[in-house]
């Protein structure tokens, strides 16, 4: 497998890296379009004709001290995969890094939540994935955002969220969950406090902009809103993650979560 380009591999998982990119293909609930497993390869392979040169920072994505430890083993036991994973991206923090992780269903935040530890979740995301089971599965993608905020996180906002079930919409109007709709993002600033864990389900986008993912929604962000949202997050993250990405397009979704993964490094690169 090749590194993420830019970074420098790292299997040994030694490196004192500001940044540290980990692979995790877990695909366990996929409710339709199935093919996350095949996200991080995506995101890694439809990055690769980026120029390492960014004009707007005067700065090289490959000067700025990012690893890649290549991709976690994921099986079909997500429970016991994603306290795997948190293992993994615990030896990230505790060795200084950032984590940058690669879905994988959007199950995986839970692991990159547990591993840093934030005060906040922001999530861009078309679904709210506010359930407290779906199918049965309190571990579905659709219920991601729900186990961080009862397991981790003080409050969740959800960024581009525009479809949910009723008791989801329901459980939004408590206190700790602010959904951010599409037409509402182009004025969104982030007003939190404390620690920030972005994550990125990919199906924020238009299904115009990335059809490569599980769960099309459309009437979504453009790429252009979610690069701003993720520079503006960026500065105060603890961690980060693209996710959803699957390979069911001609690389729309993968380029464009890649893409993201590099804004989101410059801009956290210059709060230094």
């Amino acid at each position: 497998m090749q590194p993420f380009p830019g970074a420098r591999p790292d299997r040994t998982g030694e490196s004192d890296a500001a940044f540290s990119v980990v692979g995790a293909p877990l695909e366990t609930s996929t409710t339709f379009q199935p093919g996350a497993r095949f996200g991080p390869r995506r995101v890694r392979q439809f990055s690769e004709t980026f120029d390492d040169y960014d004009r707007r920072t005067g700065r090289r994505f490959s000067e700025l001290s990012v690893t890649d430890r290549g991709d976690v083993r994921a099986w079909d036991d997500a429970a016991e995969s994603l306290e795997w994973l948190e293992g993994e991206l615990t030896d990230v923090v505790r060795s200084g890094g950032l984590p940058l992780l690669i879905g994988g269903e959007h199950t995986v935040s839970l692991a990159g939540a547990r591993a840093t530890d934030p005060d906040v979740f922001v999530a861009l995301d078309a679904h709210l994935d506010l359930r407290e089971a779906y199918d049965g599965n309190p571990l579905s993608h659709a219920c991601v955002t729900r186990r961080v905020i009862e397991e981790v996180a003080d409050e969740a906002v959800i960024v581009g969220a525009r479809t949910g079930s009723e008791a989801e919409w329901e459980r939004a109007e408590e206190g700790d969950v602010t959904v951010v709709t599409p037409g509402e993002v182009a004025d969104w600033e982030p007003d939190v406090e404390g620690s920030v864990y972005l994550s990125v389900d990919i199906d924020a986008a238009d299904p115009a902009f990335a059809p490569g993912t599980g769960t099309m929604e459309p009437f979504g962000l453009e790429p252009t809103a979610m690069r701003d949202a993720v520079r503006a997050v960026a500065p105060r993250a603890v961690g980060f993650d693209v996710v959803e990405v699957n390979d069911r397009d001609d690389g729309q979704a993968g380029a464009l979560a890649g893409k993201l993964l590099r804004e989101f490094v410059f801009a956290a690169a210059a709060r230094e």
